[in-house]
């Protein structure tokens, strides 16, 4: 049944390849457990009692808790959709609530860091490949997953326009800036992919597709340079990409469509209008602003 679920993830539901992988895995470590309690990895026929021992096991290993709750939703996913073609008719995770966390805040790179980066390191650095994965993360905002799957041709440098596949298979334009696409039209000049890696637009020096982990290493790498903020991360690029461009004025509605999100409020966790913001925006817009030169 997991097989026919991940086939419906792919095929209908049209889910990218990292999220099926990441669906499997946790069906995976579920069927372990229950293989190591049960003496069965059939998970179909698990019932309330066993997903909660699973995730009381999950905690006591120290498992992070968003970690627990992602394991849980795709257990949820599975379950209804064995409801859905009549193999249950009842869902065993749907008593099951999601264990509360707070969220760690995330810290965004400075502007005045990723000007430094600009500025002091990437004035020595001389691999392109790398150059060009630092400044298409942090002036596109994509994801790692989405910068990996880069087709060759859905990039536009006349026009200045990346086309990116995320989430859900849904594609969107990105534009871009003439100088990212001068360091693009370069690498495109080193590039030399494999034959079966030739539609990726990136390809490391052994000509094939950019594995998530490496990018990751390239990030955490230069973001280690001009800076001892613990989360170094691609994700912390999309964070810093948002943030400056909401500070900088951008419209939450187009900055959303950039992103790939699917709803706003999405999107609004990168807004970091602090009080002194709000003063003076309403310095600037509020009709009485005028009779009050502070709040």
């Amino acid at each position: 049944m997991v097989d026919k679920f991940l086939e419906y993830l792919q095929f209908e539901k049209r889910c990218s390849p990292h999220t099926v992988t990441s669906y499997k895995k946790d069906l995976e470590d579920f069927a372990q457990f229950c293989l190591k309690t049960e003496a069965t990895a059939d998970i179909s026929k698990a019932d309330k009692k066993v997903i909660r021992n699973f995730i009381v096991d999950l905690s006591e290993n120290n498992i992070a808790k968003r970690s627990i709750n992602r394991k849980l939703s795709s257990l949820r996913s599975f379950y209804l959709f064995l409801l859905k073609i009549g193999e249950i008719r009842v869902s065993p995770a749907d008593a099951i609530q999601s264990l509360k966390f707070y969220a760690e805040k995330q810290i965004p790179m400075s502007e005045e860091e990723m000007q430094r980066l600009s500025d002091s390191v990437f004035s020595q650095v001389t691999d392109v490949l790398e150059k060009c994965i630092m400044e298409v993360l942090y002036q596109t905002g994509i994801r790692k997953a989405e910068l990996c799957g880069m087709m060759f041709g859905s990039v536009n440098l006349s026009e200045n326009e990346l086309k990116i596949t995320g989430k859900g298979n849904k594609q969107r334009i990105i534009p871009i800036a003439a100088d990212l696409s001068g360091l693009l039209r370069e690498y495109t000049g080193i590039r030399k992919p494999e034959p079966e890696h030739e539609a990726f637009f990136f390809v490391n020096k052994k000509g094939k597709k950019l594995t998530e982990k490496f990018v990751y290493l390239v990030v955490n790498k230069y973001l280690s340079m001009v800076t001892t903020k613990e989360k170094r991360s691609p994700h912390i690029l999309r964070h810093s990409f948002a943030t400056h461009v909401l500070d900088n004025g951008a419209e939450i509605s187009k900055v959303k469509k950039i992103l790939g999100h699917s709803s706003l409020a999405s999107t609004q966790v990168y807004t970091n209008a602090n009080i002194e913001q709000l003063k003076k925006v309403f310095n600037q817009a509020h009709p009485r602003a005028s009779k009050n030169e502070e709040l």
